[in-house]
């Protein structure tokens, strides 16, 4: 009985690992369930820089000094399929607001081909290291989330999971101070 106990205990966790030779899938990631947090200003921590290359093989470097919108990503989660129409609607409307996207865990052929698909107009960083800078504060802790920075450049807010219309434009309202275009 112990042999098969033991058995069984490695197989289940050779069977949850993918031994990194597989490239991820919409089940081998964490999904957030759309909850959103909103920081007390007193509270808010300084956001991490937000510069690199982007996806269509610029620079590009975040304006700290205005509200920002970031998107952590991937070709290959519904979730990010799901929101990207909302994003890029609110990016077209609120041009005073920076949108910035950050792609992870994915091939640039994938991403720049979604990015395609959905019109995004707004920068998609590739590197995907800008999200450890956010420990501390809010980390990116689900594909999709979304990172609001304030004016002030610090983080004021995360939606973890698929972002709703009510709920980014609730956050960037209280976040900005001004009225949001939905």
């Amino acid at each position: 009985m112990k042999k098969f106990a033991i058995f069984a205990s490695l197989l289940l966790l050779t069977s949850c690992s993918s031994g990194g030779l597989s490239k991820p899938n919409e089940s081998s990631f964490v999904s957030g369930n759309g909850s959103a947090v909103l920081i007390k200003e007193a509270a808010r921590k300084p956001a991490p820089k937000i510069s690199g290359e982007t996806l269509a093989g610029g620079q590009f470097s975040a304006d700290p000094t205005r509200v920002t919108v970031i998107n952590v990503w991937a070709s290959w989660c519904a979730p990010c399929r799901a929101e990207a129409p909302t994003l890029e609607a609110f990016s077209s409307k609120n041009p005073k607001i920076q949108f910035i996207g950050i792609l992870t865990r994915d091939n640039l052929s994938a991403a720049q081909s979604f990015a395609k698909r959905f019109n995004l107009t707004y920068p998609t960083l590739v590197d995907d290291s800008i999200i450890a800078g956010f420990r501390g504060t809010l980390p990116a802790n689900a594909i999709p989330t979304t990172i609001i920075i304030d004016a002030m450049g610090r983080v004021a807010a995360r939606i973890s999971g698929e972002v709703t219309v009510a709920a980014l434009q609730d956050l960037l309202t209280k976040v900005s101070g001004e009225t949001i275009n939905a």
